[in-house]
C-alpha cells in the first residue's frame, strides 16, 4: 500500500516540479523566435504552470507558486532583463495565473473536463480574462508602448491555451491508466497521426517557395476526428513548437511575410489561435456527438428489448412521401420477417374488411384534426392467422400545421382479447348459476323478482300492460309423502316443463320456492294474459296426467293485473290473494284478483 508524502516532502516536490518546467519552458522561449520588446510569440510557461496548478492539490499551490516566482525571474535574469522588469513580469504572470485558475473553478466547480464544449469554452474565457488582467498589468508596471500589450495578451493567451490542454489530459490518461490499457493498436495509430501532422508541420514551414500553411489544419482536424480533444490538443502543441522554432529561425511562408518583425509574430499568432479555436471545439463536439451517438444506440436497444417484452411495435408513415417504416416488433405483430417490403396500402389492408374501414375513416379524421387516435382491430397475418392489434398514435405537424407524419404504435392484444372473453364468459356462466333454479332450470327466485321489478318499471312508466300469475301444484304435500321427494323433484320439473311451453316468448315463467311458481306476463291485457294464465293450467294438467307410475299433478292460478301498484311486493300480494281463492274453491282453476 503507497505511503502518502509528507506536508513538507510534497511541497518541495511541487516547488520542484513547478520551477523546473517553468525555467525550462521559459529559457528557450526567450531564446527560441522572438517578438518586439524581446516578448516570445508564444509564452508556454503560462500554459504549463495553469496546468499544474488546475492537477495539484490545493495545499500545494503556495509552493507551486514559489517555484514560478523563482524560475521566472531566474530565465528573464538570465534571458538579460532588467531586475525590475524581470520583478513585472513575474507578477504579471502569477497573477494571471490566479486569476485564470479562479474563473476556471468558479465556472467548473467539478474537474475540467476538455471533451464537454461547455468547459472548453469557460476555459478560453478564463485564459482569455487572465490574460488581459496579465497584460494590463505588465503594461502598466513597464510603461512601454500598446504593441508590447496586444503581444503580452496574445503571446500569454496562446501560451494557456496551446500548452495546458495536452498536459491536463495526458496526465489524467496517465493517472487512470487509461493510457497503458489502451489497445496497441491504438497507440500506434496515435503516434502515426502526432507524427505525420509534425511531418506536414516541417514541410510546411521549412520552406516559403510554395504557402502551404494549410496542410498543418487538415493534419490536425484528423487527429482532432480520430484522437478527440487529447489529439487535437497534442496536433496543435506539435504544429506551435516546429511552427514557432522555424519561424524565429527564418524558415517558412510567415517569416517571408515583408514588415517589420512584430507583424510576422502577430501573423504567426493569427494563425495559431485560428487553429486552435478551429480544433480544439470541434474536437469536443465530435466528441459529444460519439457519446450521444452511443447513448442513441443504448437507447434503441433498450427500445427493441422492451418491444419484443411486451410485444409493442412502432410505425411511422410519412405523408409527403407516402410510406411507411415498421420496427422489427411491429413486423412479428403482423407475422412478416423484419426488413419485408411493406407500403401504407399493405399496412391498411391486412385488416379483416369490417374493421378496414373503421380503422381508413379513424386515421382520416387524425390526419384532419391533429388529434392522437387509438384503435383496434383484427389483422389477417401473412400465415392467415387472425390476431388483434391494438394502436395508439399521434400525428406529427409540419409547418404551417399541416400534418406530414403519423406515428403509432401496434401491440398484439390477442391473449387479452381471449382472455377477456374467458372471463367474461366464466361471469355470464357464474351469472346463470346465481340466477338459475338448479332443478328446473328456470330462473330462480332472485332473478324472477329482478326482472319483475324492471317489468313493472316499463309498466309504470311507459304504461305497457303488466300482469303476474303465481301458481302451486296442488296436494304436492302428498305427492311426496306417498311418492318420496326423487318423484316429487320428478313433478316439479314436469309441471315447470309443460308451463314454460305453454307462455309466450315475452312471458318469463321463474320458480320462487318449493312448488311455487311465478308468470311475469308482458304486454298482457286483462283478458289475454286471462287466457295465458289458463293455457298454462291446461297444459299442466294434460301433460302431467298419471302415466309410468308417475303421479298426475294440477296447479291452482291466482292472476292479478298491474293497476298502479308502487312495488313488486304488493302485485304478487294481490296474485297470491286470488292463489289462496282458487285452492279454496277447490284447486286445479284461475282466479283473478279483484
Amino acid at each position: 500500500m503507497a505511503r502518502s508524502l509528507s506536508p513538507r516532502v510534497e511541497a518541495v516536490f511541487w516547488f520542484l516540479l513547478t520551477a523546473m518546467g517553468y525555467f525550462l519552458l521559459a529559457s528557450v522561449s526567450l531564446h527560441a523566435t522572438k517578438g518586439a520588446d524581446n516578448i516570445a510569440a508564444v509564452w508556454p510557461p503560462s500554459g504549463y504552470f495553469l496546468a499544474i496548478l488546475l492537477l495539484m492539490p490545493v495545499k500545494g499551490r503556495p509552493a507551486a507558486f514559489g517555484g514560478m516566482i523563482a524560475a521566472s525571474l531566474l530565465a528573464n535574469v538570465l534571458g538579460g532583463t532588467p531586475f525590475w522588469t524581470c520583478v513585472a513580469f513575474t507578477v504579471s504572470n502569477g497573477c494571471e495565473a490566479a486569476v485564470a485558475l479562479w474563473l476556471i473553478r468558479r465556472r467548473e466547480p467539478r474537474e475540467l473536463s476538455f471533451m464537454v464544449p461547455r468547459s472548453v469554452a469557460s476555459f478560453c474565457i478564463a485564459a482569455f480574462v487572465a490574460s488581459l488582467v496579465s497584460a494590463m498589468l505588465a503594461w502598466g508596471l513597464t510603461g512601454k508602448g500598446f504593441d508590447f500589450f496586444l503581444s503580452w495578451l496574445t503571446t500569454v493567451l496562446l501560451g494557456m491555451l496551446i500548452v495546458t490542454p495536452p498536459i491536463v489530459m495526458l496526465a489524467r490518461l496517465v493517472g487512470s491508466h487509461a493510457l497503458s490499457n489502451a489497445p496497441t493498436a491504438m497507440k500506434a495509430e496515435a503516434t502515426v497521426i502526432l507524427t505525420i501532422a509534425g511531418l506536414v508541420t516541417v514541410m510546411s514551414f521549412s520552406q516559403s517557395q510554395f504557402p502551404a500553411t494549410f496542410l498543418p489544419c487538415i493534419a490536425v482536424i484528423a487527429a482532432s476526428y480520430r484522437l478527440g480533444p487529447f489529439g487535437a490538443a497534442a496536433g496543435m502543441l506539435i504544429v506551435t513548437i516546429i511552427a514557432s522554432l522555424l519561424t524565429g529561425q527564418g524558415y517558412g511562408p510567415i517569416a517571408a511575410i515583408e514588415g517589420a518583425q512584430k507583424t510576422r509574430v502577430l501573423f504567426l499568432q493569427f494563425y495559431l489561435l485560428m487553429l486552435l479555436f478551429t480544433t480544439l471545439p470541434l474536437a469536443a463536439l465530435l466528441i459529444v456527438r460519439q457519446r450521444l451517438s452511443k447513448r442513441l444506440a443504448q437507447s434503441n436497444r433498450w427500445l427493441l428489448q422492451a418491444e419484443a417484452a411486451a410485444l409493442v411495435g412502432h410505425w411511422r408513415v410519412d405523408l409527403v412521401d407516402w410510406t411507411i417504416n415498421w420496427s422489427d416488433q411491429t413486423y412479428r405483430v403482423h407475422g412478416l420477417e423484419p426488413g419485408s417490403p411493406v407500403d401504407v396500402e399493405y399496412s391498411v389492408r391486412q385488416y379483416v374488411a369490417e374493421d378496414r374501414v373503421v380503422v381508413r375513416k379513424i386515421l382520416a379524421e387524425a390526419v384532419r384534426t391533429g388529434e392522437a387516435f387509438q384503435f383496434q382491430g383484427r389483422v389477417r397475418r401473412a400465415d392467415g392467422e387472425i390476431r388483434y392489434v391494438k394502436s395508439h398514435g399521434s400525428i406529427e405537424m409540419g409547418r404551417g400545421g399541416k400534418a406530414v407524419g403519423i406515428f403509432g404504435t401496434a401491440q398484439d392484444v390477442t391473449e387479452t382479447v381471449e382472455n377477456a372473453r374467458i372471463l367474461e364468459a366464466a361471469r355470464s356462466a357464474a351469472e346463470r348459476v346465481a340466477n338459475t333454479d338448479m332443478l328446473t332450470g328456470l330462473p330462480n327466485r332472485r332473478h324472477t323478482l329482478f326482472f319483475l321489478e324492471k317489468a313493472l318499471a316499463g309498466a309504470r312508466d311507459n304504461g305497457a300492460p303488466l300482469a303476474v300469475a303465481i301458481f302451486d301444484i296442488d296436494h304436492f304435500k302428498q305427492i311426496n309423502d306417498t311418492h318420496g321427494h326423487a318423484t316429487g323433484d320428478d313433478v316439479i320439473r314436469r309441471v315447470a316443463q309443460r308451463a314454460k311451453a305453454a307462455l309466450r316468448e315475452e312471458d318469463m315463467l321463474g320458480r320462487i320456492g318449493g312448488e311455487e311458481f311465478v308468470c311475469i306476463l308482458q304486454r298482457a291485457s286483462a283478458q289475454a294474459a286471462e287466457i295465458v294464465a289458463e293455457r298454462v293450467r291446461k297444459a299442466v294438467e294434460v301433460g302431467t296426467a298419471a302415466e309410468d307410475g308417475r303421479p298426475s299433478a294440477t296447479i291452482s292460478v291466482g292472476l292479478a293485473v298491474y293497476d298502479g301498484e308502487l312495488d313488486v311486493e304488493e302485485l304478487l300480494h294481490r296474485a297470491d290473494k286470488a292463489l289462496y281463492v282458487a285452492k279454496r274453491e277447490g284447486r286445479n282453476r284461475l282466479r283473478m284478483a279483484a
